[in-house]
């Protein structure tokens, strides 16, 4: 995982260690403006590891779900918002330090997914609650689509990225975006109880049509494979 450091070995002033190549659109905002003020605070701390970030961001990430499942949505997205500020300070902390591996990476990718599997699990329970009250079959359906679809975004990603296939510009896709459409839902549904619905109907169609808009994209960059 992250190798063992509490000294910064970068230049805090620099604005290198706040984001990566590959931070889109909302994601690469909240890293430059929420969790690039926190990171240098906790980069001093004796015994913080960027690992120990990881994990309680996705810790965030799941209970964020669990309180939406709960009918408790607005507290969900300010659990998911802090989650998701978490989200950007390991990577910060850990190129502060000069401390990244590949499996601080991986940890962090596949934590990632228990985070954003459990909002969408929790805002569909939610809307099985009153005064919502989806009929189960819709439900079901919207809420399956969302997980699978949101699932597929990262994978035809990080699959595409070892194939060397052009996946075309970015999109709106990213979980950077989807995670932020989920807590700005889950904020709305204080005022507007029916308000994660949008956000539901919303993952369930526009992360399954960029996934089919990737698989055509495949097919059309397709080249042989060579097999050893």
């Amino acid at each position: 995982m992250f190798l063992p450091g509490n000294r910064c070995l970068m230049d805090p002033s620099s604005a290198s260690w706040q984001t990566k190549p590959t931070d889109r659109f909302i994601l690469k905002w909240i890293k430059v403006h929420l969790s690039a003020r926190v990171t240098p605070h906790l980069a001093a701390r004796q015994g913080l590891e960027p690992w120990m970030v990881t994990v309680t961001s996705a810790a965030l990430g799941v209970l964020g779900g669990i309180l939406f499942g709960l009918g408790w949505g607005f507290a969900a997205g300010w659990t998911a918002a802090a989650a998701q500020v978490l989200d950007g300070v390991d990577g910060q902390l850990a190129r502060l330090r000069d401390c990244q591996s590949t499996g601080g990476a991986f940890w962090d990718s596949v934590l990632d997914r228990y985070a954003d599997g459990a909002m969408v699990i929790g805002m569909t329970v939610y809307l099985a609650r009153p005064p919502v009250s989806l009929p189960t079959t819709v439900l079901l359906f919207l809420g399956a689509a969302a997980l699978i679809g949101s699932n597929l975004i990262s994978y035809t990603t990080a699959r595409a990225a070892t194939l060397r296939l052009s996946m075309g510009p970015p999109t709106l896709a990213s979980k950077g975006t989807r995670t932020s459409v989920m807590i700005l839902s889950a904020w709305a549904s204080l005022l507007w109880p029916p308000a994660p619905l949008l956000a539901l109907v919303y993952l369930a169609v526009h992360t399954n049509a960029v996934v089919w808009l990737r698989l055509r994209r495949a097919r059309e960059a397709s080249q042989p494979l060579d097999v050893p």
